[in-house]
């Protein structure tokens, strides 16, 4: 194929995850990102190229995109990162797709851009990754002919969360922009709020059972979802152990366990959605959600170099591609079931 696609945060843990996932694609990773070094360090015996650059050094990032066919943002906290790099690649003129997981973030990405990246006639894909982009695409998946639900559910059993250090530093940066609030989509909008957040049993599908989970745990979904599907109510929740690991200071960073670099983590996410009394149910398994976020947007950038996208501006993953059809696709990496039609 030989299509290059610039990758900045290229060094960090998924952007490693991508870069090679690129490379079993047949695309040829430019790796870019602040650090000089790691990045000469990561390229050593690959002959892949480098290119260094820094979020407030516009034209490093031109250099950075230049001759790239798309350029993958891997490198958080996205508040910092996401405007600088999608102005590159509307210089460009080349699709944009992030792995940001921060809702914030995500807001700025479809509000400041939307007008923009339509003139520009190029797509901007966000949290195109475990966080934004699965839950978007099973949701699409599961509203199969619907045009309205009344709510959606997203429901992640995670066995473990080992957060990177990035994720750390993107919560942080996240409660600081929200003053400490909580936010939820309730009623058609984004709601912030100081209440404690409800704990309830969810009921996945089998293996995982009845599992407690923090109810309101809003995570990007919340975001992606209502950007192109019209449901006033949209849900996250996570299980509570993996609530913990992620509250908790000293839970460790993710440890590979096999010869992709994959940790143990398996996750399942289960998402409903329900109108006027009829619940439809999409489903997808794996391992490692950290890992997982490379081919979601691997097989992204794949389709929008190939035409298997659909619209222009800033689009989600379910807005942008047939969800079905990309679930099915990814059967190397997710287990996917889904009872609106299209599934497994």
């Amino acid at each position: 194929m030989g299509d290059t696609v610039a990758v900045f945060g290229a060094y960090g843990h998924t952007g490693r995850f991508v870069v090679a996932e690129l490379r079993d694609r047949g695309y040829v990773p430019i790796l870019s990102g602040r650090d000089p070094e790691k990045l000469w360090e990561m390229a050593a015996g690959t002959g892949l190229g480098v290119r260094p650059a820094s979020v407030d050094d516009p034209a490093s990032l031109d250099r950075a995109v230049a001759g790239a066919a798309a350029v993958i943002n891997c490198a958080g906290p996205f508040a910092a990162t996401a405007a600088p790099v999608v102005e590159a690649a509307l210089r460009a003129g080349i699709p944009y797709v992030d792995v940001a997981a921060e809702i914030e973030a995500n807001v700025d990405t479809f509000a400041g851009f939307a007008d923009r990246a339509r003139a520009a006639r190029t797509v901007v894909v966000p949290a195109m990754a475990f966080f934004g982009g699965l839950g978007d695409l099973l949701a699409t998946a599961a509203m199969g002919d619907w045009v309205a639900a009344d709510e959606a559910h997203v429901a992640y059993a995670l066995s473990s969360w080992h957060p990177t250090a990035s994720t750390r530093a993107a919560g942080t940066v996240s409660r600081q922009r929200r003053n400490g609030r909580r936010v939820r989509y309730t009623g058609g909008r984004l709601e912030y709020h100081d209440e404690e957040l409800p704990t309830f049993q969810w009921h996945f599908p089998a293996p995982v059972g009845a599992r407690t989970v923090v109810g309101e745990f809003s995570m990007a979904d919340v975001v992606t979802i209502p950007s192109h599907l019209s449901i006033p109510e949209v849900r996250t929740q996570l299980t509570v152990e993996a609530t913990r690991d992620l509250s908790a200071p000293d839970t460790p960073a993710p440890t590979a366990v096999d010869a992709r670099g994959r940790s143990s983590q398996t996750f399942l996410v289960d998402v409903v959605v329900t109108a006027d009394g009829v619940r439809r149910r999409a489903t997808a398994g794996g391992q490692d959600i950290y890992a997982i976020s490379a081919p979601l947007a691997v097989e992204a950038v794949h389709r929008l170099l190939t035409g298997q996208s659909k619209g222009i501006g800033v689009v989600s993953a379910g807005a942008a591609f047939d969800a079905p059809d990309f679930l099915r696709c990814l059967s190397a990496h997710l287990s996917f079931d889904c009872d609106a039609g299209g599934g497994r």
